[in-house]
């Protein structure tokens, strides 16, 4: 079987994942040039806006080959704003390669990064990039990472540092040094002295300790060896921190520079001697089975990304679980239920796509024109499986959906459903309160970055305004008013009398009663004072919004046998409820929604005084974990629109929410002006 190893690059935005990506590439000779971000020339950002932007959009995959190993690279964003697409990264990888910039430290990135790979049970290693940079200091970044993540953070390759400045490298499994010259070729030096590593912020010895402590942790046999004071050999340590990832309990950390190579060729050997491939790593549930990773078993593979592409069409992205995927061959897709034609594969390398015959077990490719979308399990008919969902982060961030030329609507539809395919983060619904269409995402970026696909691929334009809210109106006291309709123009007038009583009650819809006695009004014209009624209470007299809550009880009134008709008592009817309404203590009723937000400890008073401000009430609180809170409280939907925006900028983006429509209340006095004012102008 093929040795394949699969490796997501994730962590804070800014931390170096793509420049990683392109050095690997480019070092292992799969690439002839070193592609830079800032030039818009890497193998993995090749999107027009992520060119355009200098920041990774999507996840994007791309291939090696080193000492008879293929490497999958998985290349994610660290945009808070596309979070989706590292989940669907990270699902589809075997082990996550989390960057730190050597600047910047830990940063939430770093944590999101990692909690996201623990919870796929994913073997994890960290890069500290950016390592010759004048503001770097490895060794700061080394201890803030034991500080965060713990002991199973064990160093592997270190820099020696003399006079703030990188002199060489050093591999504490080979206990050998490195220089580097100008193309990034390693030339072996000599240790560092004692004396020299007495001046470092970590001892040699200090470190070659930590990373044998934590080798001793896999085998009962080597802690023993470790006890008694003997040192491992250089296959036990190898074989140890191989063993340790794939269990989960040791995450190596290696430093590179991208730019100018240095270290990049240590990391190639790390990738083929520590990380796990996909034959090793633990059968994967799929409802009541467990799928090994195996050539010899039936197909099962799982589609982790979809891309719409006007041109070619719809293109799935897809990890081989178990056997072989085969082009021009019948799969079943356990979603629908339906068989799926395979036709062509291809092995991807950023936008480069290698035509494929057959994919192997735990190998990645991407078909075109099937029907699968992500989450999808294709599988063999003769083992029917079906892997878990990738579980997306959930749309809090909301626009309301226009045209920008007339006559756009269908296409702005038709667009917008194949971005949906391709973003699970994504939601577009009409709200039936307001009937506007809304797009939903994760922040302002996201549907900015979706705005521009749907210009760039499907060539329509939209405008995003901020949504409306959906006010109502209602009455506070019981009256009873008069509705006169006479008209007299030669031939038949028009004549319509009646009398109605209007009262609050509880109901979103108008509740229309008659009580005439005596015939005042025929009951031939009730249909038509409730017909007309019900026109009325779509638009109420204070800012035109519905109105709710409001009981009618036809009491009276009077008709002409020649001159009323139905279209004259639906008029006298309008008349009654323009003139009770104005006498019955109209008010706005304002929807409130119900909050759950998830903050860390530390932001807890912060963001309670902030729904404060907002008018929100807080229900209470209640510990959720990982040094968070989550806060329920109630808040108008009127004060939440950029409350996403807040709530990343005061948790630097670790805080989440989820917001639903709970009921109406009075909106307050103070308010009422500014409301009915932008009613008015809309």
């Amino acid at each position: 079987m093929n040795i394949i190893k699969n490796i997501a690059l994730a962590g804070h935005n800014g931390s170096g994942k793509t420049s990683l990506a392109e050095a690997l590439l480019y070092k292992a000779g799969a690439s002839d040039r070193l592609g830079r971000t800032d030039d818009g020339t890497t193998v993995c950002d090749y999107d027009t806006e992520e060119i355009k932007r200098k920041i990774s959009i999507n996840t994007s995959a791309a291939f090696f080959n080193y000492e008879g190993i293929k490497v999958n690279l998985l290349d994610t964003p660290g945009i808070f704003d596309f979070a989706g697409e590292m989940a669907e990264g990270i699902r589809a990888s075997d082990t996550v390669m989390i960057t730190v910039s050597a600047k910047s430290g830990v940063k939430v990135g770093t944590k999101k990064a990692y909690a996201a790979a623990e919870k796929d049970h994913k073997a994890k290693m960290f890069v500290v990039t950016k390592i010759d940079d004048p503001n770097a200091n490895f060794y700061n970044v080394l201890t803030e990472l034991k500080t965060v993540f713990g002991p199973t953070v064990c160093p592997v390759v270190v820099p020696v540092i003399e006079n703030e400045k990188i002199v060489s490298y050093v591999n504490l499994i080979e206990m050998k040094a490195y220089k580097y010259d100008g193309s990034g070729n390693a030339i072996e030096t000599d240790l560092p002295a004692a004396a020299a590593t007495e001046k470092m912020q970590y001892r040699i010895d200090g470190l070659v300790e930590a990373v044998s402590e934590a080798v001793a942790e896999t085998d009962e046999t080597l802690m023993e060896k470790f006890f008694e004071g003997e040192a491992f050999t250089q296959k036990e340590l190898i074989d140890g921190i191989h063993k340790g990832m794939n269990l989960g309990i040791i995450t190596p950390v290696v430093c590179v520079s991208s730019s100018s190579l240095a270290g990049i060729d240590m990391l190639l050997k790390e990738i083929s001697l520590l990380v796990p491939s996909s034959s090793e790593v633990p059968a994967v549930s799929a409802g009541d089975a467990e799928v090994k990773c195996s050539e010899s078993d039936p197909l099962s593979a799982f589609v982790f990304k979809t891309v719409a592409d006007p041109f070619t069409g719809r293109m799935s992205y897809i990890k081989v679980m178990s056997g072989k995927l085969t082009s021009d061959s019948t799969v079943v897709n356990m979603t629908t239920g339906e068989n799926e034609k395979i036709g062509k594969l291809y092995f991807m390398k950023g936008k480069q796509q290698i035509e494929a015959q057959e994919v192997t077990a735990g190998d990645i490719a991407a078909a075109v024109k099937i029907d699968a979308l992500t989450s999808d399990t294709l599988c063999s008919p003769e083992r029917k499986v079906q892997f878990d969902k990738i579980d997306f982060p959930k749309p809090c961030y909301s626009m309301a959906v226009s045209a920008k030329a007339q006559g756009d609507e269908s296409k702005i539809s038709a667009g917008i459903q194949r971005l949906l395919e391709e973003d699970r983060t994504l939601e577009y619904k009409q709200d039936k309160l307001t009937n506007e269409q809304i797009l939903s995402g994760l922040g302002e970026q996201h549907l900015d970055i979706a705005s521009m696909k749907l210009k760039n691929k499907f060539g329509v334009e939209i405008k995003l305004s901020v949504p409306k809210i959906a006010y109502r109106e209602t009455i506070r006291k019981k009256v009873k008013s008069e509705g006169k309709h006479k008209k007299q123009s030669g031939g038949h007038g028009q004549y319509g009398h009646v009398w109605i009583e209007f009262e609050p009650c509880v109901s979103d819809e108008l509740i229309f009663e008659e009580k005439v006695f005596g015939g005042a009004v025929p009951k031939n014209y009730f249909p038509a004072v409730e017909k007309g009624l019900q026109e009325c209470v779509k638009k109420g007299i204070l800012a035109g919004c519905p109105v709710v809550g409001l009981k009618a009880v036809l009491v009276d009134g009077s008709y002409h046998p020649v001159d009323s008709s139905e279209m004259a008592f639906k008029t006298a009817a309008s008349l009654a409820f323009k003139e009770g309404l104005k006498q019955a203590d109209p008010a706005m009723l304002e929807p409130i929604g119900s909050l759950k937000v998830n903050v860390t400890d530390d932001n807890t008073g912060d963001v309670m005084g902030e729904l404060n401000k907002r008018r929100g009430r807080v229900l209470g609180m209640e510990p959720s974990g990982d040094s968070m809170t989550e806060i329920y409280a109630e808040v108008p939907m009127r004060e939440m629109h950029d409350f996403a925006m807040y709530l990343r900028q005061v948790t630097r983006g670790m805080g989440n929410f989820t917001f639903e429509f709970l009921r109406y209340e009075q909106l307050p006095s103070n308010l009422l002006a500014e409301v009915i004012a932008d009613s008015i102008s809309e």
